[in-house]
């Protein structure tokens, strides 16, 4: 079972200061998961294309994805949190 660290972006951070505590529950308990290899394929995990080509996204609900790189083995990088539009980097 490999077991990812997780890095935030300040942008990241920022975007999720300003959420509902209901939400945040959610983010915290979905990154939980994107740190054990074992849930990607539970959480959807996939690759992005065109101008985001090299990252991955996943959803958090229905309307809210996070998107992310792997920096390295051992670690990934959340880039930004929202809607559709977070695919606007």
């Amino acid at each position: 079972m490999k077991v990812y660290e997780i890095a935030f972006s300040p942008k990241f951070l920022k975007t999720a200061k300003k959420l509902k505590p209901n939400l945040k529950e959610e983010i915290i308990e979905r990154v939980d998961l994107l740190k054990n290899e074992e849930n990607h394929h539970k959480l959807k995990v996939h690759k992005l294309n065109g101008k985001l080509k090299g990252r991955y996204s996943f959803s958090v609900d229905y309307k809210n994805r996070i998107v992310f790189t792997y920096l390295d083995a051992n670690t990934i990088y959340l880039h930004n949190f929202g809607s559709h539009d977070v695919y606007d980097l």
